[in-house]
């Protein structure tokens, strides 16, 4: 069983030049980070058409971490000039689909490969086209589809409120730093970096972020 994300950034049409490309360095970078963490084996994602993306996650109980590192890592971005940390509304989003199955064909390049996962995953993104959605998953259980899409409709509540402050704070705390150490990266205090957590609805990210990982874990692999 394998995870396939496949995205599409929102009204990509409308980015100025500047903005697409910092959208588009900036998840080249996270590509290249989230790959040296869980191993190039285990993890390929890349760029097509310009402004979307595609990514084969051999460890399905991560893909949910992935959507949202890399969620928040474009989340934080603006072009303001500024010298220090602050809040500026969201200026690129983007809409996911999580399809969790199997595969039949892996190829090198992504758009080539095929299998239930597949499947799952782009024709949910193409469903949600026509839905306020942004983030859904798609498996052959329907009650983890349930369950995991109730969630993931409270989770896009949580995240349309997110300022560019808030999407960094959430970015620093996924890769796994404490409030200090992401004062510190920041420069601001502490009890900053616990006000943009809070704002970020942070404590219930990271609960569902355990209980999605418990989940897939004990039906795609512990129970194999």
């Amino acid at each position: 069983m394998i995870a396939v994300i496949t995205a599409d950034l929102i009204d990509s049409t409308l980015y100025k030049e500047p903005v697409l490309e910092q959208v588009l360095n900036t998840l080249r970078d996270e590509f290249e980070k989230v790959s040296n963490t869980l191993g190039k084996e285990n993890i390929r994602l890349t760029i097509y058409r310009g402004d979307s993306f595609q990514g084969i996650i051999k460890n399905p109980e991560y893909a949910l971490h992935v959507v949202l590192q890399l969620k928040s890592a474009i989340n934080r971005i603006h072009l303001k000039k500024t010298k220090k940390s602050r809040a500026y509304s969201k200026i690129v989003d983007f809409k996911v689909a999580i399809g969790i199955g199997t595969v039949e064909i892996e190829r090198e390049a992504i758009s080539e490969s095929n299998g239930q996962a597949f499947q799952f995953s782009g024709r949910t993104l193409d469903e949600m086209k026509s839905e306020n959605r942004k983030t859904k998953i798609k498996t052959e259980y329907e009650e983890i589809n349930n369950e995991f899409n109730t969630s993931f409709f409270l989770l896009d509540t949580i995240t349309d409120k997110w300022s560019t402050a808030s999407a960094e704070v959430v970015y620093y705390l996924l890769l796994g730093l404490k409030e200090r150490e992401v004062a510190d990266v920041l420069q601001i205090s502490q009890s900053a970096v616990n006000q943009r957590k809070k704002a970020a609805g942070w404590d219930a990210i990271s609960v569902l972020l355990e209980r999605y990982k418990e989940v897939i874990l004990k039906k795609f692999i512990d129970g194999k």
